[in-house]
C-alpha cells in the first residue's frame, strides 16, 4: 500500500467510525453529511479490502481487522494533533472560552464554587458549563467534547490523563437537635436512621438496593467489615438534599467532610466524626490526551488545582 496515494481523511473517518460504530453518528461528528461518511465508509473497505463494519443483531460491530487498525490509527492521530498544536500562549483576560467540565455533585458542592471565583477575578469573559456525571459518557471524554470529568473514579481507561485534586475522610452531619449528639457511638449511630448520598462514574444511575453491600459504597462497606448495618430511609444523589434531610428530618448524613464543613458555621448543624474507621476517597481531574497541550486547557488545569489548594 502506497502511502502517497492515501486520502489521510479517512483515517479520520476510520477512528470516528470504530469509536462510534454508527455511520450517522460518525458524520455528526465531523460535521459531514450521512451519505458523505457512507462514502468515506465504502473507500475504506476498498483500501483496506475489508468490511471495517458489519451489520449484526447488535448493530454495527468492527472486522478483527477493524479492531486490530483502532489503536495504531488512534495513536497516529493523537502524535499528530500534539505536533499542531504548538506554543500558541492563552490570554485568559479576553478570551471567551467556554470550559465543558462534568462534576459529581460533590465537586460542584466543595470544588467549583472557589473554582468560579478565580475565573470571575482574573477571566471574566470565560464560560463554565457544568454537566452531570449522567450527562457524560467516557468516550466523550476521550474526544474532548468534555475538557475535563471530575469525580471520584474506581477504572480509568489507560488513555486519559488524570491528577489527584485531594483526598477527603468522612463526616457526620447531623442536626443539632437530633438526639444522639449528646451521646455519639456507634451503638447510637446505628440506632438512629440515615440518609444514604453518592454518585460516581459516569451514565445514568440505576436505583438502589438496600441490601446490595457492595454496591452501597465507602460508608456501608466499612460497617460491613464490622458486622453492622446501618438503616437508610433515603436514598439521594444529592448532597444538598441529604444535608436538607439531616437538619429537617434529623436523619445521619455520613459524607465527604468538606460536603460536610459548608454547614461549619451554622448552628443549626453540628460536624462529627464517625464513630467507626471509614477509609479516605480521592476526587480526581480527567481529561482527553487530545487536550493535554492545549494552552487554554493547561491554564484552566492549573487554575483547578490552585483552587483545590485553598482548603475546605
Amino acid at each position: 500500500m502506497n502511502i502517497s496515494k492515501i486520502d489521510l481523511n479517512l483515517l479520520i473517518y476510520l477512528d470516528v467510525l470504530l469509536r462510534e460504530k454508527n455511520v450517522t453518528r460518525a458524520a455528526g461528528q465531523l460535521n459531514i453529511t450521512q451519505p458523505a461518511m457512507s462514502n468515506g465508509l465504502k473507500r475504506l473497505r476498498t483500501l483496506f479490502n475489508d468490511p471495517i463494519l458489519v451489520r449484526t443483531s447488535d448493530g454495527m460491530v468492527p472486522t478483527e481487522r477493524a479492531r486490530a487498525l483502532a489503536p495504531a490509527i488512534r495513536k497516529i492521530l493523537l502524535e499528530l494533533e500534539e505536533a499542531l498544536q504548538g506554543e500558541e500562549e492563552f490570554n485568559e483576560k479576553n478570551s471567551h472560552r467556554v470550559f465543558r467540565l462534568m462534576a459529581s455533585d460533590y465537586a460542584a458542592s466543595t470544588l467549583l464554587p472557589k473554582l468560579l471565583k478565580r475565573i470571575n477575578q482574573i477571566a471574566p469573559n470565560v464560560t463554565i458549563d457544568i454537566m452531570t456525571p449522567s450527562d457524560v459518557t467516557f468516550h466523550d471524554v476521550e474526544a474532548g467534547k468534555i475538557d475535563m470529568a471530575i469525580n471520584r473514579f474506581d477504572e480509568l481507561p489507560q488513555s486519559f490523563h488524570q491528577k489527584t485534586i485531594w483526598r477527603d475522610s468522612f463526616s457526620c452531619l447531623l442536626s443539632a437537635d437530633n438526639p444522639v449528639v449528646s451521646k455519639f457511638n456507634l451503638n447510637t449511630y446505628l440506632s438512629a436512621k440515615h440518609v444514604w448520598v453518592s454518585k460516581t462514574g459516569f451514565g445514568v444511575g440505576v436505583g438502589m438496593d438496600p441490601k446490595d453491600v457492595q454496591k452501597l459504597g465507602w460508608v456501608d462497606e466499612a460497617l460491613a467489615r464490622l458486622g453492622k448495618k446501618r438503616d437508610i430511609k433515603v436514598f439521594t444523589r444529592n448532597y444538598h438534599v441529604a444535608m436538607q434531610l439531616a437538619f429537617e428530618d434529623e436523619l445521619v448524613a455520613t459524607l465527604p467532610t468538606r460536603a460536610a464543613l459548608i454547614h461549619k458555621n451554622d448552628s443549626n448543624y453540628t460536624i462529627l466524626k464517625p464513630p467507626f474507621d471509614i477509609p479516605d476517597i480521592e476526587l480526581k481531574m480527567i481529561w482527553s490526551p487530545l487536550l493535554h497541550h492545549d494552552a487554554s486547557h493547561i491554564w484552566f488545569r492549573q487554575l483547578v488545582i490552585e483552587a483545590a489548594n485553598e482548603g475546605p
